[in-house]
């Protein structure tokens, strides 16, 4: 049970984690040992055996097993990351990692994504070894390295070097699900999510011919890759929706009390207002270009030009997201991954689902649970190689005006005390009975 004491050390750990700085600025640029220490000690008083396991010296992860009260049922995987994305701390009101408790908010680094939700895993767990209680079903913890990366030091690595920690795995729950999203008409939806779409980083290289700036070049790179890439920034890729979109869709219009069905998607998100935010990213594929580099002097034309792209594509939908970058690249820009990984769906229909769905509305009773696609990637995507089935469910009550989403990666990144009190019992509800 969730009581004073877990309530309490859900603040704490919040805290303590962000002041440990587990910055990842990719390229291998992090080290996550002291955040894993830290809550293997915790497993570890509540009697919870840690296994600390790295690919990379540094780049720890931590895995641990609470054994359930029934054998026959299959083991359910709870994960949360330790690594967080940089911040400048001349941005903020509040130093990015001084996990400083003001006016009942805790402020820093990881608050929202996702150094609470690993809290809230800690403080249920030992919440749990004081009153002797024992969950349904196997619960593997998993507190893991390089997810604000390519994850090749934590959730791919213990996929793939690791997998015999997982066995009887069949679902997970990790980041980004059941926090309070006000749609402005007085209505406090819960989306859990449901999918993920797939991850396309891709690499673009246009070749030409070098010369000097002065002279006609109709081979020149910087041209073929800019053509390219404006091609790509205005596609207007088709309307797709997957079973999980279509469900958020239906629940949604049903939520605001709309009969037009799904005949007109851009019409009813018009419809569904701020609440379109949590499906708008996911009825289409996407490709944004981020990054351009070329030259290396004002009057010389390079052989060579490239850019980067941040493409997403939905589940079912790859084939098409690489058919249609073959046609917007061209005969003379050619492109590659540079970081890949799957698109994900989980049923909406499942008992872990429908569990997941009560333990939030008996601690928000006027709260609206529906599924919803994750327009972005978790470690969900790397735990997938093991045949689990990922939701993302990291439970907050949030106040009107409180930015959740706009928190990710950003500025004075928060969490209420009282958000984290509330994930602490829905937790506590869910995986008890999981």
């Amino acid at each position: 049970m969730a009581d004073a004491q877990a309530r309490d050390e859900v603040v704490r750990f919040t805290s303590d984690l962000i002041r440990i700085d587990t910055t990842n600025r990719g390229g291998g640029d992090c080290r996550e040992r002291p955040a894993a220490e830290y809550a293997a000690e915790l497993l570890a008083e509540a009697g919870v055996e840690p296994t600390l396991l790295e690919r990379t010296p540094g780049r720890t992860n931590v895995v641990a097993r609470v054994e359930g009260t029934d054998p026959a049922a299959d083991a359910l995987l709870v994960h949360g990351h330790l690594d967080v994305v940089p911040a400048e701390a001349a941005d903020w009101s509040v130093h990015p990692f001084s996990g400083e408790v003001r006016d009942g908010v805790v402020w820093g680094r990881g608050a929202v994504d996702m150094k609470n939700m690993d809290a809230m895993i800690l403080a249920v767990v030992r919440a749990w070894a004081r009153h002797g209680i024992r969950p349904r079903r196997d619960l593997v913890l998993a507190f893991t390295a390089d997810e604000e990366a390519s994850a090749e030091d934590g959730s791919g690595f213990l996929a793939d070097r690791h997998a015999a920690l997982f066995e009887g795995c069949t679902e997970a729950v990790g980041e980004s699900g059941a926090y309070t999203f006000h749609d402005g008409g007085g209505r406090r939806i819960y989306p859990i999510a449901a999918g993920e779409r797939g991850t396309a980083w891709i690499r673009l290289t246009a070749r030409g011919r070098a010369g000097h700036g002065s002279k006609v070049n109709r081979e020149n790179a910087v041209t073929r890759l800019a053509a390219a890439i404006a091609r790509i920034g205005e596609h207007a890729w088709p309307l797709r929706l997957t079973p999980t979109v279509r469900a958020a869709l239906t629940e949604l219009a049903a939520l605001h009390g709309i009969d037009s069905g799904l005949d007109d998607v851009d019409a009813l998100l018009e419809k569904l207002g701020p609440a379109a935010k949590l499906v708008e990213a996911t009825v289409r594929n996407s490709a944004n270009p981020t990054m351009l580099d070329a030259g290396y002097k004002i009057n010389v034309i390079p052989g060579e030009a490239v850019a980067y792209v941040d493409g997403r594509y939905l589940p079912g939908c790859e084939d098409e997201f690489r058919a249609t970058l073959d046609e917007l690249t061209g005969p003379d820009v050619d492109w590659e991954y540079q970081h890949r990984e799957v698109a994900l769906q989980a049923p909406v229909d499942s008992p872990t689902f429908a569990r997941m769905r009560a333990a939030v509305e008996e601690f928000a009773p006027e709260g609206h649970v529906v599924p919803y696609c994750m327009s972005g990637g978790t470690d969900a995507k790397q735990f997938s190689r093991l045949g689990i089935t990922g939701y993302g469910f990291a439970p907050l009550r949030l106040p009107e005006g409180f930015d959740y989403q706009a928190l990710f990666h950003g500025v004075d990144e928060r969490v209420p005390v009282d958000a984290l009190h509330f994930g602490v019992h829905v937790l506590d509800r869910f995986l008890r009975t999981a």
